[in-house]
């Protein structure tokens, strides 16, 4: 279970997952064993899965980007999802309820390379139907 003090570092990591244990100390008003050690707890139960790196220019390199919805036939979900973890087009795939099996964030630099994304994953043995939405504009971003 997650207390506010682990939600608040969690947040604060969000923001710059950077920081150094420090600034987060001063920021949080914890001290610095409290910090690293909730971290250390965070990460070896998994809460926290990894940090990543945001790249300036990845809008720029990578700028066609769209949700796709996925339905699968049966119980083929592993091997659909191996398939499609396997594609650098994937930035994230999301299981769900309801129609869909599962929600794909996609990137690509061009349209061409778009298209050929989707024509392999449509292809994938397993997939029954997709439902793509390109992505026009971001309206509201998550604060770095």
């Amino acid at each position: 279970m997650l207390d506010e003090t682990d939600r608040a570092l969690i947040a604060a990591l969000r923001q710059d997952g950077r920081r150094s244990i420090s600034d987060l100390a001063l920021d949080l008003d914890l001290s610095r064993a409290t910090i690293r050690s909730r971290l250390d707890r965070l990460i070896a139960t998994g809460e926290i899965q990894g940090f990543t790196a945001v790249l300036r220019n990845e809008a720029q390199d990578l700028p066609i980007r769209a949700v796709m919805l996925l339905a699968i036939e049966g119980k083929r979900s592993d091997g659909v999802i191996r398939r499609i973890t396997g594609m650098p087009e994937a930035r994230a795939i999301h299981s769900t309820n309801g129609r869909w099996d599962l929600v794909i964030d996609l990137a690509t630099p061009d349209l061409a390379s778009f298209d050929a994304a989707l024509n392999r994953i449509r292809m994938i043995e397993g997939v029954a139907a997709t439902e793509t939405s390109l992505m026009l504009a971001t309206l509201k971003a998550r604060p770095r």
